[in-house]
């Protein structure tokens, strides 16, 4: 009798050999030992005491200083006084605004003055205005009858502050206003010759030229303009002391009996004649 082998029973799934993918293996690592802490270094006592010997010395030498080479407080003078006085002078209407400046010096707290006196005198009228003004105005604008066509106007301004008990100190400024003849009447040479000749700008304020500067520096320099801006600022040798010209400049421009107008031949080639010819065509034209 043969034996049948036995019969092989199906796998389940659950059964079946499972190969594992990924294979972990677990490492030990010593734990290191932290290093002893660095104590600090002993504190070095010589050091410091250099340190503070030297910044002591320091000081020392900054105070001493500053002690010694202080500049010592200047000696005010007792009162304030007037100075740098300046004029400006213009036509209004028919007559002459002149505006007076000036500055006060200076002094100790109990030197300020009370008021101040501003004096306009003009030649050869013997014209003399008078004005009083706080210390703490530093302007005043005082008028002055305009002079007639063709005539010059000196004056001067002067100011001085009023202390109690105290005499006036007065500060002085010379000015001069020239006024030409703005229109004047051509003698008939000629049929075409004009009938008028016209003189702009109508009226100048001219510094007088103290002790000849402007006159030395034109003979010097004959060749060069002591213009800067014509009638508005010249060099330095030709400004007198309002800040103004000590030279002026007029143009002269001619009317035809057709009515036309010109500029005179000493006013053709000049660029502020060329300007002050175009406003005048203006207003005559207006």
């Amino acid at each position: 009798m043969i034996d049948e082998p036995p019969e092989e029973l199906p796998v389940q799934p659950e059964e079946l050999p499972v190969q594992p993918e990924v294979r972990v293996r677990s490492v030990r690592r010593r734990r290191s030992e932290l290093p002893p802490p660095v104590s600090p270094p002993p504190v070095n006592v010589r050091n410091w005491m250099i340190y503070a010997g030297l910044s002591i010395l320091v000081v020392a030498l900054m105070v001493d200083g500053k002690l010694r080479h202080r500049p010592p407080r200047a000696n005010l003078p007792s009162y304030s006084q007037a100075t740098e006085v300046r004029s400006s002078v213009a036509e209004v209407a028919d007559s002459l605004q002149v505006v007076v400046s000036w500055d006060l010096t200076l002094s100790g707290p109990a030197g300020r003055p009370d008021s101040m006196l501003i004096t306009v005198t003009a030649e050869p009228r013997a014209d003399s205005l008078h004005s009083f003004q706080s210390p703490n105005q530093l302007a005043d604008t005082l008028y002055l009858a305009a002079p007639a066509r063709g005539q010059t106007l000196r004056g001067q301004s002067c100011v001085a502050a009023e202390h109690p008990g105290q005499p006036l100190e007065a500060s002085c400024t010379p000015w001069q206003y020239v006024r030409p003849n703005v229109v004047a009447q051509a003698p008939p040479t000629h049929p075409g010759s004009p009938t008028k000749i016209v003189v702009q700008p109508p009226g100048l304020q001219v510094d007088p030229d103290l002790e000849g500067k402007c006159a030395a520096w034109q003979q010097k320099h004959p060749t060069s303009s002591v213009w800067v801006a014509v009638n508005r600022k010249a060099v330095p040798e030709c400004t007198g002391p309002n800040q103004k010209p000590t030279v002026a400049q007029f143009c002269a421009f001619l009317v035809l009996p057709d009515g036309r107008r010109l500029k005179a031949e000493n006013s053709a080639n000049s660029p502020y004649c060329d300007e002050l010819f175009v406003e005048w065509s203006r207003e005559r034209y207006s």
